[in-house]
């Protein structure tokens, strides 16, 4: 379903970004190239998760996809890229699914200051051209405006996390503090995309409030899932160097752990931030002996559990429900692969 679903979605993407392309050549010559910059970087290869879980939630409800959801999963999809050019950038990661990230393909002919700046303008254009679709897809006056007011607040709310998750790179932060992060994290993602199927699907508004629920556990139990996938696993299966939120300093819900665990892991990560030669092997055995690892993975399992409860309890459709489900049970079982 979700390959089925992604290459709907991304048809209708290279439609849309083809006509700001044609528009942005007009106007002017750079302005052009980073169209084609932005279009490269959105359409690459992927799964399409937020925008396939904005038009399996409308199925749900309403038994077909059409071609006023498909623009709003476009929606959706530059609305999940704004945030990843800006993530990008503050990373200083310089890669993405295969490709060069978004301020590394402006540098040309200038500097880094060049292109860094020009993917905070590009990021911003991104988040403005996400409304557009969503505000043409054809659908009720009042249906868009209450899906675009939820997006937008989930927008303001993922950069309030994004600050804090920053500012977790000079602190030591406990575990309720992780949680506060993480609320608006992927959390505010998945939110937003359930969301905005169900509210266009004309779900229930008990449905409604369930699948808030659901996407926010989703949006946890992914984001340890992937955090633990950035410590654990190989270059070979992730395609990145492993251990790199650590290099950078973050905290995901494993390190804050094994820091409350032991008091000599606290210490090795702060010798370890920004440090190309840290022993890899030594900050995995010490996450793993302290049993920060099992307890993050089953924190995650807890959060999974609730949000195919969830999922369960509402009135979509049993194909969509399925969907769900499996998607969340990939994402417990994949825990396993990491020890």
């Amino acid at each position: 379903m979700l390959d089925e679903q992604g290459r709907v979605v991304e048809i209708e993407l290279k439609r849309f970004l083809g006509e700001e392309r044609f528009r942005g050549h007009r106007y002017h010559r750079l302005i052009g190239q980073l169209y084609d910059a932005i279009e490269e970087y959105s359409t690459r290869a992927g799964k399409r998760l937020a925008a396939c879980s904005t038009l399996v939630t409308y199925e749900g409800y309403t038994g077909h996809i059409d071609d006023r959801i498909v623009k709003v999963a476009c929606g959706v999809e530059l609305y999940r890229h704004c945030i990843l050019v800006h993530d990008d950038l503050v990373d200083k990661d310089e890669t993405r699914r295969g490709g060069g990230t978004l301020h590394v393909m402006m540098v040309g002919e200038m500097d880094n200051r060049f292109g860094e700046g020009t993917a905070i303008f590009a990021g911003d254009i991104l988040n403005s051209l996400a409304l557009k679709p969503i505000i043409h897809s054809g659908f009720e006056a009042e249906s868009i405006l209450e899906v675009v007011d939820m997006i937008t607040t989930e927008y303001q709310e993922v950069n309030e996390s994004q600050i804090l998750d920053l500012m977790f790179e000079y602190t030591s932060p406990d575990m309720r503090e992780w949680e506060v992060m993480a609320s608006k994290r992927a959390a505010s993602l998945f939110r937003a995309t359930l969301l905005a199927g169900a509210i266009l699907g004309k779900a229930p508004a008990e449905d409604l409030i369930l699948l808030r629920e659901a996407g926010e556990h989703i949006g946890f139990a992914f984001d340890i899932q992937d955090d633990i996938i950035d410590t654990f696993a190989s270059e070979e299966q992730y395609g990145r160097v492993p251990c790199g939120d650590i290099h950078k300093g973050k905290k995901p819900l494993h390190i804050v752990l094994a820091m409350e665990r032991d008091d000599r892991f606290a210490q090795l990560m702060i010798q370890s931030r920004g440090r190309e030669d840290f022993d890899v092997d030594e900050v995995r055995g010490r996450i793993i002996e302290s049993g920060a690892l099992e307890a993050a993975k089953e924190i995650s399992r807890q959060h999974a559990d609730i949000a195919m409860e969830r999922i369960m309890a509402t009135d979509m459709g049993d194909q969509s429900k399925d969907f769900f489900i499996s998607f969340i049970d990939f994402v417990k079982e994949s825990l396993d692969w990491y020890n």
